[in-house]
């Protein structure tokens, strides 16, 4: 059955694409929405089906594997990892190229416990958003050639990976212990990081942005990737709105002056039949208005490195973009370029609203993983390890979603203090890092929830999709 749902989403995609030429993701089905977790590092997506409770009659191979993994600890796992793929070749394929670095690591952590042990590897990382179509591809196969994956975009995995049964949740022993729950008890995706994009402006002029409302005004044009070349920035719109990051925008927009409130009312006014035709809250005008003013503003971009290097610049006077936090930490200091250049828009004193947004990326094992015992070793390494998450903890801005992790990654990389020089001064503000609970708390980062932007992909993705975009020629 498995088989079956994937060829029909297989060739579903592929009519979708001959039909209107485009490789926007088809509309996903309904799903619950879920709240965020209590743990703190990441968000949750709650209703999501834990192998540990389908009867043992159901479960596929690779599943029953994963029920007796979710019960050992890492160094168990190195054992069973070590008879099943010594000497074999190892596949996997990622949204991010670190899967790359972190590999090598993961081999050296086994040749530990034996040195005799080795392991070749491969790993890919699609473009354009192919991640889907490859993993949709390979799960037509008896036995797959990938056997994991690191995946970002919560609404694609799960209408078109975790419904159809592709990808499986492995939850390791040890990091349920440090989120205070247990592997069976767990109902969300794995997580290995949360990542945030922010909103940094260029501060070599006299513009200021204080309400996240400045950011949609007359005549701004932020620089953004495009929410159709990097799907997360299209679950961003989503999740405006939800109630309560919608109920943001309200709040952000009572605190503007009169007359800045009298220039986006007539949006907003606007904005009330389309938010009770698509069944969102009392607040959802507020968040219609802001994303049709964001859709019809924003300056689209290929990638956020540009966009950072852009910012930074000292001629970019009065620019503005929302992009990852963590590409500040690749600025080289030069007298035109510097992170002094910019700040943070939520780091500033009477910022109101939003700071922008955050995203996860996800470890799953294929369904028909070759290696399953291996993914599941190598998947609890990068998340209970230090080393095994190194090829990301040196980032700012990214969030091990394991809360003992995240403590040891912070002591070893001292993100908080990141802009400091060596005479104890601050030489870098932006580039302190605030912290996970800072954001999620203080800097009201908006968390992608993939149930409920599932959810709403058909009714408030199509609305978005017949939205006018901004054209910077």
């Amino acid at each position: 059955m498995k088989k079956i749902i994937a060829l029909v989403l297989a060739l579903t995609m592929v009519f979708a694409l001959c039909a209107c030429g485009s490789s926007a993701p088809a509309a996903a089905p309904a799903a619950p929405a879920a709240p965020a977790e209590e743990t703190g590092t990441t968000a949750d997506t709650t209703n999501v089906e834990n192998v540990a409770t389908i009867a043992e009659e159901n479960l596929t191979a690779t599943q029953k594997i994963i029920k007796e993994a979710q019960t050992m600890t890492l160094d168990e796992l190195a054992a069973k990892a070590i008879e099943e793929s010594n000497g074999a070749m190892f596949y996997g394929v990622g949204n991010s190229s670190r899967g790359k670095s972190a590999l090598p690591k993961f081999i050296e952590y086994l040749q530990t416990i034996n040195p005799d042990y080795t392991m070749e590897f491969e790993w890919q990382q699609p473009k354009n958003n192919k991640i889907f179509d490859q993993l949709t591809a390979d799960s037509l196969k008896d036995t797959g050639t990938f056997a994991m994956t690191l995946i970002q975009d919560g609404n694609q995995i799960e209408s078109k990976m975790v419904q159809t049964g592709i990808l499986d949740t492995f939850i390791p022993k040890e990091w349920a212990e440090a989120n205070g729950t247990t592997a069976d008890a767990y109902t969300g995706y794995l997580a290995l990081q949360t990542l945030n994009k922010v909103f940094m402006y260029n501060c070599t002029g006299e513009k200021t942005y204080d309400n996240v409302w400045d950011f949609v005004a007359e005549d701004e044009h932020g620089l953004y990737m495009d929410i159709d070349s990097e799907i997360v920035g299209k679950n961003f719109l989503y999740m405006l709105t939800e109630d309560s990051n919608a109920a943001v925008l309200k709040e952000a927009f009572e605190a503007l002056p009169a007359e800045e409130q009298a220039y986006f009312q007539p949006t907003i006014d606007e904005m009330a039949a389309d938010a009770e035709d698509l069944g969102l809250g009392e607040n959802g005008k507020y968040a219609l208005a802001w994303i049709k003013l964001w859709v019809g503003s924003y300056n689209a971009q290929t990638d956020d490195g540009p966009i950072c290097n852009t910012l930074v610049d000292k001629s970019a006077t009065d620019q503005f973009g929302l992009l990852v936090y963590s590409k500040l930490r690749s600025v080289e200091e030069s007298d035109s370029v510097s992170v002094n250049n910019i700040k943070v828009a939520a780091y500033e004193d009477g910022y109101t609203g939003f700071g922008g947004y955050g995203y996860c990326h996800y470890l799953f094992v294929t369904d028909n993983s070759p290696l399953p015992w291996t993914a599941c070793a190598f998947i609890a390494y990068m998340t209970e390890t230090v080393d095994g998450f190194s090829a990301w903890g040196k980032d700012m801005g990214g969030y091990s979603a394991n809360p003992d992790l995240y403590a040891a990654n912070e002591a070893q990389f001292n993100h908080a203090n990141g802009g400091m020089a060596e005479d104890g001064t601050v030489a870098f503000p932006a580039k302190n890092d605030r912290g996970f609970e800072w954001w999620t708390n203080d800097g009201k980062l908006v968390l992608e929830n993939p149930q409920y932007c599932a959810s709403v992909s058909f009714t408030v993705g199509s609305w978005i999709e017949m939205l006018s975009k901004y054209s910077a020629g």
